[in-house]
C-alpha cells in the first residue's frame, strides 16, 4: 500500500474509533481517584490555549502533554513554571529535554503542589496545638520522543508520583503514552507541519494508591464494657486504595494562516478521563517572528466546554522568545485561567533553549 494512502487510513481508523473510547460513562466517577494535582495542566503555553495542546506540543513541557512532542523539539531546552494555585497553594513544573542524535529525545520532568505549613487542631484545642503540618504532592519523570517517520512521533513517560499529608504517605508507579500524526489534509503550503495534525495521549495509568503512616495508628479498646482486658491495645485505621486519574485526550490542531512572519494556529482537544465527564478544550495561537529579535507570541482558548458543572471558563497568555548568540535562547510565557467561583490563577514561566 502506498505510504500516503496507509498514513490516510491510520486517520481515518482513529476518527471512526474514537467516539466509541470516550462514549459518555454514568454516573461520573467524581472524588473517586488520588493525585489529582497530575490534571492541574503545567506550561504557560498549553495552558493559555485552554489545554488544548496534544496535538501541537513541540516543547519540553510535553512530557506532561503529550510525550510524543518531544519529538518536535529542534533545541535542548529547561524550563521552570510556576502558577499560584487554588486556596494559597502552589504547583510547580520544571523539565530540561535533550536532543540525542539518532536516537531521539530524553527528558526529565518534576511536578509539585505545595499545600503550605498549617496548624494542628485537635478536639480539645480547636484554636491549634501549636504544632504545625503540612501536605505535599510530587511527581518525578523520565519522558522519550522520537519521530519514526516524518510524519509520524511517538514518545512515552515514566513517572514516580507520591502524596503526603503529615506523617501520612502514598506512592505509585505511571506510565503516560503518546501519538502526532502530520497529515497534508487543508495545507496552505503544502508542508505537513501546517496542515492538520492529528495528536493522542493516555497519562497516569498505573498502580493505585494506599495512604499509610503512623498517623493512622489509634489506640483501641476492643471490649469497651467489659474490665479487666487490654483497654488501649494498639490499631491502625486500613484505607482502601485509590486509582490514579487516568486521562485520554485526543486532539487536532491545524494552521489556517502561515505567511511571512505570521502564524495562526487552532487546535481542539476532547478529553475523556476516568473521574468526572468527557470536555473539550479549545485554543488559537498567533506568532510572529522578527529576524533582528525572536518570536511573539499571543494565545488565547476556552477549557471544559461540555462539562457537567464545569467552573473553568476562558484562558489568555502572551510569551516571547528571543534568540541568543550562540545559538541559544531564551523563553518568557505568561498565562490567565478563569476557574468560576474558585477564583482566577496565573501561570509564569521561562525557558533556557541551548
Amino acid at each position: 500500500m502506498n505510504l500516503r494512502y496507509r498514513r490516510y487510513v491510520i486517520v481515518v481508523g482513529m476518527l471512526l474509533l474514537f467516539p466509541y473510547v470516550v462514549e459518555a460513562q454514568k454516573p461520573m466517577r467524581a472524588g473517586t481517584t488520588a493525585a489529582n494535582f497530575l490534571e492541574i495542566g503545567y506550561g504557560a503555553g498549553a495552558n493559555g490555549m485552554g489545554d488544548s495542546y496534544v496535538s501541537i506540543a513541540n516543547d519540553v513541557s510535553s512530557a506532561y502533554w503529550n510525550p510524543a512532542g518531544l519529538a518536535n523539539m529542534e533545541q535542548n531546552e529547561a524550563m521552570f513554571v510556576i502558577q499560584p494555585w487554588l486556596v494559597d497553594t502552589r504547583a510547580s513544573f520544571a523539565a530540561a529535554g535533550l536532543l540525542v542524535p539518532n536516537l531521539g529525545t530524553f527528558a526529565l520532568s518534576l511536578i509539585s503542589l505545595d499545600f503550605g505549613e498549617m496548624d494542628v487542631t485537635s478536639l480539645a484545642m480547636q484554636e491549634g496545638t501549636g504544632e504545625t503540618f503540612s501536605a505535599n504532592d510530587l511527581a518525578m519523570g523520565i519522558s522519550y520522543g522520537r519521530k519514526l517517520a516524518t510524519w509520524f512521533a511517538m514518545g512515552a513517560s515514566a513517572k514516580y508520583v507520591t502524596s503526603s499529608i503529615w506523617h501520612t504517605k502514598a506512592s505509585a508507579m505511571a506510565f503516560d503514552l503518546g501519538v502526532i500524526i502530520n497529515t497534508p489534509f487543508f495545507s496552505r503550503t503544502g508542508n505537513e507541519e501546517k496542515g492538520l495534525n492529528i495528536g493522542m495521549s493516555i497519562s497516569n495509568y498505573g498502580s493505585r494508591m494506599k495512604y499509610d503512616g503512623m498517623d493512622l495508628l489509634n489506640p483501641i479498646d476492643i471490649s469497651p464494657d467489659e474490665a479487666g482486658n487490654y483497654r488501649d491495645a494498639p490499631g491502625q485505621f486500613r484505607l482502601q486504595e485509590w486509582e490514579l486519574p487516568l486521562i485520554f485526550r485526543f486532539g487536532a490542531s491545524w494552521t489556517p494562516i502561515y505567511a511571512g512572519m505570521h502564524q495562526v494556529i487552532l487546535s481542539v482537544d476532547a478529553l475523556h478521563p476516568n473521574n468526572n465527564s468527557e470536555s473539550v478544550n479549545v485554543g488559537a495561537q498567533y506568532s510572529a517572528s522578527f529576524p533582528s529579535f525572536g518570536k511573539i507570541f499571543f494565545r488565547g482558548g476556552y477549557k471544559a466546554l461540555f462539562m457537567e458543572d464545569s467552573q473553568y471558563g476562558l484562558a489568555l497568555g502572551f510569551g516571547a522568545t528571543t534568540f541568543l548568540l550562540g545559538n541559544k535562547g531564551l523563553k518568557v510565557e505568561y498565562a490567565f485561567r478563569d476557574s468560576g467561583i474558585l477564583g482566577k490563577t496565573h501561570c509564569y514561566g521561562i525557558g533556557v533553549l541551548f
